[in-house]
């Protein structure tokens, strides 16, 4: 009898947000580990980090690569985009920012340069148009590789037909927020899928019990394979889905966040 093959998969990465934190010497990093060897010790025990530095100012093309090369072959970075575009009254103004972001030096990170996250502050409301322009500005490519671009939307005005539209219309990613505080979107709508998980409790050894890591794993499978968890709010949850392998990437980015690096590994060992 013939084996089965098992269907196309696209890669899982798990990681958290940033690698600077002082509560986590001692607890995630080794008592002694010197702060310049943080990011190499991180990138070795998770997938993937989301760089935070990248959200409250411009970097420079030395720290591109020097966070790529204290990174391990196949290790992907996501980077977070700059505030100052995503809280912009007008979004449609923000092409010349968008291109400073880019010619930064965001390229440096070469093979391990994953999804850009464009997080949109709480207070910023869906105004399709507006937004329209500024998903326009959003650069397809890069020195030839492909981009994935992502949005996180914090505003309850989001929650429309229209936005998980236009996202897919432009290829572009909606975030999943697990949170109290933020919608909750499980659309798929990009190449990539993109899930942010907020509700952590740093009184448990992994965060979360182990049976809601066992849920987690099975969603980010599902993803992976093309398909989307039926236990996940969907603004369109009648459309029909391109069953396509998809690479997922699942950040650990609670409130406290002292077992946010204990979640991810935790996640990773059930899905290798």
């Amino acid at each position: 009898m013939a084996r089965r093959q098992a269907p196309p998969s696209g890669r899982i990465r798990v990681g958290i947000g940033g690698w600077t934190y002082a509560p986590w010497r001692g607890v995630f990093y080794p008592k002694g580990l010197k702060q310049a060897d943080e990011l190499s010790y991180a990138a070795s025990h998770l997938t993937s980090i989301e760089i935070n530095a990248t959200h409250y100012r411009l970097q420079s093309p030395a720290s591109f690569r020097k966070w790529e090369a204290a990174a391990p072959d196949g290790f992907i970075f996501s980077v977070k985009a700059p505030r100052l575009v995503t809280q912009q009254k007008v979004l449609a103004e923000t092409g010349g920012f968008i291109s400073r972001f880019f010619d930064s030096g965001v390229i440096e990170l070469g093979d391990k340069l994953g999804p850009v996250l464009w997080q949109f502050p709480p207070f910023k409301k869906f105004d399709a148009s507006d937004f329209t322009k500024f998903l326009e500005h959003l650069p397809q490519s890069r020195d030839g590789k492909t981009l994935n671009h992502v949005v996180e939307a914090r505003h309850a005005s989001f929650r429309t037909p229209e936005f998980i539209q236009l996202l897919r219309s432009f290829g572009v990613t909606a975030a999943f927020a697990e949170s109290e505080d933020y919608p909750a979107i499980a659309d798929v709508t990009g190449d990539v899928v993109y899930a942010r998980l907020q509700k952590g409790n740093d009184a448990l050894p992994a965060a979360y019990p182990p049976a809601e890591l066992d849920k987690w794993a099975q969603r980010a499978r599902l993803w992976a394979e093309g398909g989307a968890p039926s236990d996940l709010p969907m603004i369109e949850s009648g459309q029909t889905l391109e069953a396509k392998p998809r690479d997922v990437f699942v950040y650990f980015i609670h409130e406290g966040k002292l077992r946010a690096p204990a979640a991810a590994m935790a996640l990773i060992e059930r899905l290798a």
